[in-house]
């Protein structure tokens, strides 16, 4: 099987500009490719771990990534997908941001030798002159046809500024700087992205004369279509002060019945004729290859003894006892008692367990949060004595979390 047929076969392909072309590129494993990562955070996400894992299925067909870090797109921010703008940075915050994604990166991917490059769009976007970039690019791009571009349309419904409008002709101008540089004639990245890829072919097109294509990824959603890696804390970082291993593990264990084989063939490198036999399974086997799944991304992001511990935390917690030191862990300070107590909404909140207070009290409710045990109602709260022998909370069936006075 060639690359291309696994990458189809695992359901990771939306998308491509010219199927047979870029087939024979990627399969003779001569592509040099690239994928953008604007650094709107100091840590990768989620959703940008499946576009982690076909960079590393293509790099070991022996074609190159090339890891595009978005210092100057993300002074401007990508509107695809959204329905407001995105928060303005300092340069400095970008720098800051790309540096931690470039130690992330290197878990996945292999910069010796030049098998991978990273460079930032910083280099060259940040010196262009804008009459001559008028001049030179502007005139290649139609403004009625960018109109009807899928990136903007969420944002042409409450008004999309001119600061965005532009960010399609500075990806284009990647793609024709990176074809330029360093030969790169494969633009990758999630369905969404398709748009803005194709304004980089273009471009290359009527300014080279040159071919170059563009191939997108199926998004990583849900069976009943919502975006994968979100939780009510927030997204799932792959920076383990951000979300701890042991999160990590758990995000994966607890997918539903009706997503799990589809995020083992898509996230994981298991053979297909393994997963293959999985579908088979019903049941209880459904929770087995639950937890190949969350060993299997954990381990590829934190490491074996990361995703050791958590799987036997999550064991062990699902029984009964655990090892408490390898959960979730709250420290409580003195400032969230008054009158020597904490009230249960608060400490749901405290512990990030809940978004609001209004979802805290719907939660224990309906009768899914216990303390040391017990169910709670919403008038329960606890002293400063119990939180220094700590609070073990459980919420629903699956989320547990301990909350300790410092």
């Amino acid at each position: 099987m060639t690359v291309m047929e696994e990458l189809k076969a695992r359901g990771l392909i939306a998308q491509m500009t010219d199927e047979e072309d870029i087939q024979a590129l990627v399969d003779s494993g001569n592509a040099t490719f690239y994928i953008g990562f604007d650094a709107t955070a100091d840590s990768l996400h989620v959703g940008h771990f499946l576009q982690l894992v076909v960079m590393r299925h293509l790099q070991k067909a022996g074609n190159r990534p090339i890891a595009l870090l978005g210092g100057g797109t993300t002074m401007v921010g990508d509107p695809s997908g959204r329905s407001d703008m995105r928060q303005m940075m300092t340069q400095e915050q970008i720098q800051h941001n790309a540096d931690c994604f470039k130690v992330q990166m290197e878990r996945f991917l292999d910069f010796s030798e030049g098998k991978a490059l990273m460079v930032n769009n910083a280099d060259w976007l940040l010196s262009l002159n804008y009459v001559e970039l008028l001049r030179d690019v502007g005139v290649h791009f139609s403004v009625n046809r960018m109109l009807t571009a899928e990136c903007y349309k969420n944002r042409m419904e409450k008004g999309l500024s001119f600061l965005e409008f532009n960010y399609m002709i500075m990806q284009s101008y990647d793609f024709y700087a990176l074809f330029q540089k360093y030969g790169c004639r494969l633009q990758c990245g999630g369905d969404d992205q398709w748009s803005n890829i194709l304004g980089g072919t273009e471009l290359i097109r009527r300014k080279l004369g040159e071919n170059a294509y563009g191939m997108t990824f199926t998004l990583l959603l849900t069976s009943d279509g919502r975006k994968m890696g979100k939780t009510q804390a927030g997204a799932v970082w792959l920076d383990p002060e951000k979300t701890s291993p042991y999160d990590f593990y758990q995000y994966w264990r607890n997918v539903d019945d009706a997503d799990v084989l589809r995020c083992l063939r898509m996230l994981t490198f298991l053979p297909l004729e393994q997963i293959d036999e999985m579908d088979k399974w019903e049941g209880s086997q459904l929770n087995q290859a639950k937890e190949i799944l969350a060993h299997e991304l954990t381990e590829m992001v934190h490491g074996q003894a990361a995703a050791d511990e958590a799987q036997e935390t999550a064991r062990g917690l699902f029984v009964g006892g655990g090892n408490l030191e390898n959960m979730p862990q709250t420290a409580l300070a003195e400032s969230h008692f008054q009158d020597g107590h904490i009230s249960v909404v608060d400490l749901l909140l405290q512990c990030g367990l809940a978004p609001s207070k209004g979802e805290a009290r719907r939660l224990i409710a309906q009768g899914g949060v216990s303390v040391n045990g017990e169910k709670v109602d919403v008038a329960a709260s606890f002293t400063k004595d119990q939180a220094e022998e700590g609070l073990m909370i459980k919420k629903g069936k699956k989320v547990f979390h301990r909350a300790v006075l410092e």
